[in-house]
This record gives structure tokens, C-alpha cells and sequence, in this order.
């Protein structure tokens, strides 16, 4: 075989290697971003449109998703008697948005509609330094149920612990990006609200 041949099958073969490993590090950037500016979470499956929310917060305001288009929503689910996963999504949150310098609209949806109740979120909020920061959804079971399975969530059960985890909606009220508890960080959440709010 020509040592020039040899040569081009051994870049041939570099090349391969390197885009399989990047492929399984990094993945793909999504469009619209460029080289080195992949989501820190786990992209989500195309068109998954948030749920619409039209119910109110914990001091009676009403919080309409569709209000919120235009720029990037943080949606977490939490419950204001919870002692573990929940005060750490909202610190994880409250993180996110002191490395951005400016806050973007931050919702908390009650997975425990039974306790979660106006005094006992304001409560929690205080509690977690996101008073006027964050915003807890409140409904009743059913009114919220429809909000769980627009974003694939398990509420609060004595027999199953609620689904822990965060997602990024974008201006145009898709679900982007999730993490679950375990995988998020302030750094990774502010890194990827960023990319979003520029137009990923």
C-alpha cells in the first residue's frame, strides 16, 4: 500500500475517533449554537411545549405561562413542608440566578397541593432567601395534575417521593433543557438560561 494512501486512512481514522468521542462527551450543539456552546443539561425531545399555566401564586396573583413568553422560564417542583431535595432545587435556583446578575422569572410548582398551602409556602420562600424570586404555583390536585403531566412529573405521595428535577422553557415556551436533582448545579443552570436567553 503507497504511504500516501496508509496516511490518508490514519486521518480518516483520527477523524472518526475524535467525532465518536465528542459525539459521546458533549453530544451535538443544538442549532443555532456554535462549537463549545452545548446545554450543560440534558436536551430535551423536539416540540415539547410547556403546559399552559393559569392559576395563582402564593400571594393570589395570578402566574399565566403565557405571560411569561420571551424569555427563559426556570420551572422546578417543589412543596413547602419538604425538609431535603426541595431546599436544595431552590438554593440550587437562587445560585443560578446570583451568577446571572439578573433574575429571570423562577416558578415552583406545588407537587403537594394538600400542604402547600399561601402561608406555609411564603414560609419556605422566606426561609430559602427567594422571597420575590421565585414564585410557588399553587392549585388544587386537580387543577394541577394537568401541569404534572405536561412535564412528565410524579407529584408527592406517601408511597413515592415527587419527581426532583428542574427545566429550562425557553421564549418560546419550549422545554429545552432538564436536569435531574443530581445533575444540576448553579454554574451548569446560569450556563444554560444564558444560552437560551440569547437565542438557542
Amino acid at each position: 500500500m503507497s504511504p500516501r494512501v496508509l496516511l490518508a486512512l490514519v486521518v480518516v481514522g483520527v477523524a472518526l475517533t475524535a467525532a465518536v468521542v465528542l459525539a459521546s462527551v458533549g453530544g451535538s450543539a443544538p442549532p443555532g449554537l456554535g462549537p463549545g456552546e452545548r446545554f450543560e443539561g440534558a436536551v430535551l425531545p423536539t416540540g415539547w411545549r410547556a403546559p399552559e399555566i393559569d392559576l395563582d401564586d402564593e400571594e393570589g396573583e395570578p402566574v399565566r405561562m403565557a405571560d411569561l413568553r420571551g424569555q427563559p422560564v426556570v420551572v422546578t417542583f417543589l412543596y413547602s413542608t419538604c425538609e431535603d431535595t426541595c431546599p436544595l432545587q431552590a438554593q440550587q435556583v437562587k445560585g443560578a440566578l446570583n451568577l446571572l446578575g439578573d433574575d429571570v422569572p423562577a416558578l415552583a410548582i406545588s407537587v403537594d397541593p394538600e400542604s402547600d398551602t399561601p402561608r406555609t409556602v411564603r414560609a419556605f420562600l422566606s426561609e430559602q432567601r427567594m422571597t420575590g424570586r421565585m414564585r410557588f404555583v399553587l392549585g388544587s390536585r386537580r387543577e394541577l395534575e394537568r401541569v404534572w403531566r405536561g412535564f412528565r412529573v410524579e407529584p408527592q405521595r406517601d408511597d413515592l417521593d415527587h419527581t426532583a428535577r428542574i427545566v429550562l422553557v425557553d421564549p418560546d415556551g419550549l422545554q429545552r433543557v432538564g436536569y435531574p436533582l443530581d445533575q444540576v448545579t448553579p454554574e451548569r443552570l446560569a450556563h444554560d438560561i444564558a444560552l437560551l436567553a440569547a437565542g438557542a
